[in-house]
């Protein structure tokens, strides 16, 4: 080994130079510098140019680990998935104060005092991830928002003791915020929305998925505020109506992602006027919206040329007549690659024969499409042969015995 490190090393660092070793150093991971590190002086060097130590991901680490011999005043991305000790994250934002991008998804350990440290040490944080970060609270967000003011995407999903007064703080010292991510904040109302829409004009991408208490009072407040609002996802917020299809329309132009899955007091009404005033439409998860009839279909496909992903399952009323207006329409031909149909029982092969002119399309979800045939799903695929379809066909019940004792058999049972 010695004889390789004076030799094919020694030749390495003369042939090539100083740039394209640091760009093949740019591709090894932390263990992998560690190691080079202590190779020679030369790769020493190269090893821990602050190049290499701008973005680090130590997800895979399950131990606490040497942290004061790397350059860490480079560092402006860390990754990781624990922290055992307080101290250590300490060391960490002591020494990376230019730390831009953190994240810590799913480290229980992490609690109010990991972002005070946070907000005493690194002014500079952009992105912070806190997703199932479940012990942080309000005194998270007042301190993030106190020594973090250029913060412009967080996510704090799953972070249920969060309420109206964090989110509240933190909005008002953070004006530049893009990305709020509040997806199962159990305990956010229509005020936290009210203090969202009245300080984040900058806001592209909202999630409140799960939020059950949010009503449209405080959506609308979003829609009026926040202009430039591209993403928003509200699934399972059961309380929202066409209200907010309307404010969506009226307000939010560049809307490219809407996901309101399971909002079941949506209708046609509301997805008219969204249609019409939301023409850069890309991705949209209408599962569960149990009143929405062809009349949506028709108007997306119209009024949608962008439209790339529409999830349908569960809309019991979409009939194969919207699905030909939705294969006939703009999107259709260079855009539309996926669409999910599933419990969707007034579909039937006809629908396929509506889509078969969809080349960009990738993936048709038909589960429980009980009038869809195998013959139909093999006549699309000789248009689409790359085409994944997802489907369940219940075995056939027999017919009962001659002469002797019936067989009882449900719809999804074979008799082994």
């Amino acid at each position: 080994m010695n004889g390789f490190m004076c030799t094919d090393e020694a030749v390495i660092n003369k042939k090539l130079p100083k740039e394209l070793l640091l760009r093949i150093f740019s591709f090894l991971d932390v263990v992998t510098l560690c190691r080079c590190a202590q190779v020679s002086r030369s790769w020493n060097v190269l090893a821990l140019d602050g190049s290499n130590w701008q973005r680090i991901d130590l997800f895979d680490f399950q131990r606490d680990i040497e942290v004061e011999n790397c350059r860490m005043t480079d560092i402006t991305d860390i990754s990781v998935s624990f922290f055992l000790s307080l101290s250590l994250f300490r060391t960490f934002s002591q020494n990376c104060r230019n730390i831009e991008v953190l994240n810590l998804n799913g480290c229980t350990k992490i609690t109010d005092s990991t972002c005070n440290s946070l907000s005493k040490f690194c002014p500079k944080l952009k992105h912070l991830d806190l997703a199932s970060c479940t012990s942080i609270t309000n005194l998270s967000l007042k301190a993030l928002s106190e020594g973090c003011p250029l913060l412009e995407q967080l996510n704090i999903s799953w972070c249920d003791q969060v309420t109206k007064d964090g989110i509240q703080a933190l909005v008002r010292s953070c004006p530049g915020l893009k990305c709020l991510f509040l997806k199962g904040c159990t305990q956010l109302e229509d005020e936290a929305l009210k203090h969202i829409g009245a300080h984040c004009p900058e806001l592209v991408t909202l999630n409140l998925q799960t939020c059950s208490q949010i009503t449209d009072e405080g959506l609308i407040t979003i829609c009026r505020g926040c202009h430039r609002l591209q993403s928003l996802c509200v699934s399972g917020c059961g309380n929202i109506t066409d209200a907010i299809l309307h404010a969506l329309g009226q307000n939010c132009p560049r809307l490219r992602i809407l996901e309101v899955a399971r909002c079941s007091q949506l209708t046609d009404v509301g997805f008219t006027t969204l249609a019409r005033n939301c023409h850069e439409l890309e991705k949209m998860d209408l599962e569960e919206c149990v009143q929405i009839t062809d009349g949506t279909l028709i108007q997306l496909s119209i009024h949608c040329p962008r439209l790339q992903v529409l999830s349908l399952s569960h809309c019991e009323l979409i009939t194969d007549d919207g699905i030909r207006h939705l294969g006939s329409g703009p999107c259709a031909h260079d855009r539309l690659e996926v669409i999910e149909l599933d419990n969707c029982p007034l579909i039937t092969d006809a629908s396929l024969e509506h889509l078969k002119s969809c080349h960009s399309l990738d993936r048709i979800e038909l589960y429980d499409c009980q009038q869809i045939t195998r013959a139909g799903i093999k006549r699309l695929r000789t248009h689409l042969p790359n085409i994944k379809v997802h489907a369940y066909f219940a075995p056939v019940t027999p017919p009962p015995s001659v002469g002797g004792s019936r067989q009882r058999f449900c719809r999804c049972c074979v008799l082994l």
